[in-house]
């Protein structure tokens, strides 16, 4: 049997869009899914009542949580914290309700594209630092011989839109192209609130970019708060569903 995945991203508990969480949680109830993957922004300022109602909410969808953190997810107010142990808050989220997906199907591999500070302004967009990408090139070498299918998740797309000449993920052409040669067939991740599928292809080695909305009220670009369905086999098999949820939904 194949494995299914709901992704979903952006939640930014805070300003979290609660018609859309009720729509999502029905279908996880009925559906029953193997896990939820959130690819991050937890929350909108990482204040603590924000993560608690995540960490309540997440326990409640009663079905294995993969999680990574998003540029929102790190302290906003407390500069102290941000600078000193900015995943702090995250980690007590995630060791409270996150597990790790165990499949004969697909393998999930994490890749960080959050810093706590940049040379830029604003930080919200991502960055893939060289140690980031070798902690994950490291467990990708690990995975070499494995025949199921490899997902990387992330916060931020690696690549911008096609076209742009400007990639607003520093470092993240690079990644892509050695995660692809790496054997990845996939990233998927949030951040743009717009869902995407593409296959992108850098220095001749192609990879799929698999994105989703949010499920906060922080729409962008007209697209509506949306999950994904994605269904797995070993060998590189990805089909994907986008869920859009429209106001009739609820």
């Amino acid at each position: 049997m194949a494995t299914r995945l709901f992704h979903i991203s952006d939640v930014h508990f805070g300003v979290e869009d609660r018609e859309a969480l009720t729509v999502f949680e029905r279908a996880v109830a009925e559906e029953r899914p193997d896990a939820v993957v959130c690819t991050g922004d937890l929350t909108q300022r990482a204040k603590h009542s924000e993560y608690a109602a995540a960490a309540k909410w997440f326990d409640g969808l009663g079905v294995p949580v993969v999680l990574d953190p998003g540029n929102h997810d790190m302290p906003y107010y407390n500069l102290w914290e941000r600078f000193t142990d900015p995943y702090k808050r995250y980690r007590t989220l995630r060791r409270n309700v996150g597990s790790d997906l165990r499949s004969d199907d697909v393998v999930l591999v994490p890749l960080k594209t959050t810093v706590r500070a940049q040379t830029r302004f604003p930080w919200s967009d991502g960055v893939v630092t060289e140690a980031a990408l070798s902690q994950t090139l490291d467990h990708l070498s690990a995975l070499k011989s494995d025949p199921r299918t490899i997902i990387v998740t992330a916060h931020h797309p690696l690549l911008g839109p096609e076209g742009h000449e400007k990639n607003p993920t520093i470092g993240g052409t690079q990644a892509f192209a050695k995660l692809a040669q790496a054997g990845v067939q996939a990233v998927i991740s949030g951040h743009i609130h717009t869902p995407i599928d593409e296959l992108r292809s850098v220095d001749g080695h192609a990879m799929r970019m698999i994105g989703v909305g949010t499920l906060s009220i922080r729409l962008r670009h007209g697209a509506p708060p949306s999950y994904r369905v994605l269904t797995c086999e070993a060998g590189g098999i990805i089909e994907t569903e986008l869920r859009e949820i429209r106001k009739a939904d609820g």
